[in-house]
């Protein structure tokens, strides 16, 4: 009887055909925790390439449009913006700011840049971190656009379309994971052929659908 019954025991011990299963029910909330991470990972890297390339696009877009520029273009211009953030929500959790950077004509010591015109898209709580329309038109208080030491200015002449673009991250999973998140990216381009820079309203566009800060 005691032989029988370490024969049992010895099968019952040498049975291993539910051990696959408990090793995977002990390894799957580790496999779950690394693909959440991985899908977040990739989801913020797009986010972050979106974000700059609608800033590339936006100043782009703006320093393309020649003769004069009208807030019709801006509406087209923010259109665009829009369409490339597809998947983001962009409208409701990011802002756009597009500025006409210029020299302010002054002599010495009011010599600097300033912003003749912005305009802005999105409706996310943010503000520039350069300045608004009419920033440094009487004195030297702006003497260019962009992170100390890394300052955009205008030639003579022309004007540079200056763009600046925030965005408050949209986890795809949870904010556990990275945080609260806010992408920020500039870009600027200088305009092309284009000698009035005063912005026209050649259709008479109602305030409501003029894109004002």
């Amino acid at each position: 009887m005691l032989r029988s019954f370490r024969r049992s025991l010895i099968g019952v011990c040498a049975d291993q055909s539910g051990l696959a299963l408990v090793e995977f029910a002990y390894s799957l909330p580790f496999l779950l925790l690394l693909s959440m991470s991985g899908l977040e990972v990739a989801h913020l890297a797009i986010a972050h390439m979106k974000i700059s390339q609608i800033a590339m696009l936006v100043a782009d877009n703006a320093s393309r449009v020649r003769v004069s520029i009208d807030e019709a273009d801006i509406n087209e211009i923010f259109t665009g913006a829009e369409l490339s953030a597809a998947g983001l929500n962009f409208k409701a959790n990011g802002k756009i700011f597009l500025s006409d950077l210029e020299p302010n004509g002054l002599t010495a010591p009011n010599e600097g840049q300033y912003i003749r015109w912005q305009r802005c898209y999105g409706t996310g709580s943010f503000t520039s971190s350069y300045g608004t329309t009419n920033s440094g038109k009487t004195d030297a208080s702006l003497q260019g656009m962009g992170p100390t030491g890394n300052k955009i200015r205008s030639m003579t002449g022309t004007a540079v379309m200056f763009v600046e673009v925030a965005y408050t991250y949209q986890p795809l999973v949870s904010n556990t994971i990275f945080g609260p998140r806010t992408i920020r990216y500039t870009s600027a381009f200088n305009v092309r052929e284009r000698t009035d820079q005063t912005i026209k309203n050649a259709g008479s566009l109602p305030a409501a659908q003029i894109a004002s800060c």
